[in-house]
């Protein structure tokens, strides 16, 4: 990861100065299936931490025999059974067609999707409903460890970025991509330090 913090403080000097203040990279991918990731990103959406692990829990309750409910188990759980669980009908509708597509095997293994790149993993996983370019974007990152992912759509990259170079605005989408072409190869790696400014900025103000 040295060789990641020497480019970037190198093609950037603002973010350089920010990596120097935060220390070292301290992000470790989960390692888990995609299928897997993708059902905990869809449960997780939109609510609070400790909400949304206590809904987990009760889903993955519904199989005792397995540390995670295999695809063809989800398909065969009834819509009322999830919802008890407290997952809405949207994240139940987005789950089941999460199993479904992994079933099929249109949601890679892990082996499997090593070898496919970036753009083809978002392409493939964005059929799937409720599944957007910034969910397949975070598992990417967070679950199989691609350091060359800018989520140009998050809200905390793009506040980060407007808090190092204290700017009124955040940059659109569209400028946050230009901008980080300098990044490249390793725009996970800004992310998660501009990640790390906007929670430090929001610290503040508490």
């Amino acid at each position: 990861m040295r060789i990641a913090i020497k480019h970037l403080s190198a093609a950037d000097p603002v973010l350089g100065a920010h990596i120097k203040r935060v220390g070292a990279y301290r992000d470790k991918p989960e390692p888990r299936e995609p299928y897997e990731a993708l059902v905990r990103s869809i449960a997780y959406q939109q609510l609070h931490g400790n909400a949304a692990r206590a809904i987990m829990a009760r889903f993955v309750a519904l199989y005792p025999d397995h540390p995670f409910p295999p695809p063809a188990l989800v398909l065969s759980t009834p819509d009322e059974a999830m919802r008890a669980c407290g997952l809405s009908a949207s994240k139940t509708a987005a789950i089941r067609d999460i199993a479904a597509k992994a079933a099929e095997g249109v949601v890679p293994s892990r082996r499997a999707a090593a070898r496919l790149s970036d753009a083809a993993l978002i392409e493939r996983l964005t059929v799937i409903r409720g599944v957007g370019r910034w969910t397949v974007e975070m598992l990417l990152m967070g679950t199989l460890g691609r350091l060359d992912i800018l989520p140009v759509d998050d809200f905390g990259v793009r506040e980060g970025y407007r808090v190092l170079h204290g700017l009124e605005a955040q940059p659109k989408p569209r400028e946050l991509a230009a901008i980080g072409e300098m990044w490249a190869p390793y725009r996970s790696v800004a992310s998660w330090y501009l990640w790390r400014a906007a929670d430090m900025a929001k610290a503040k103000t508490l």
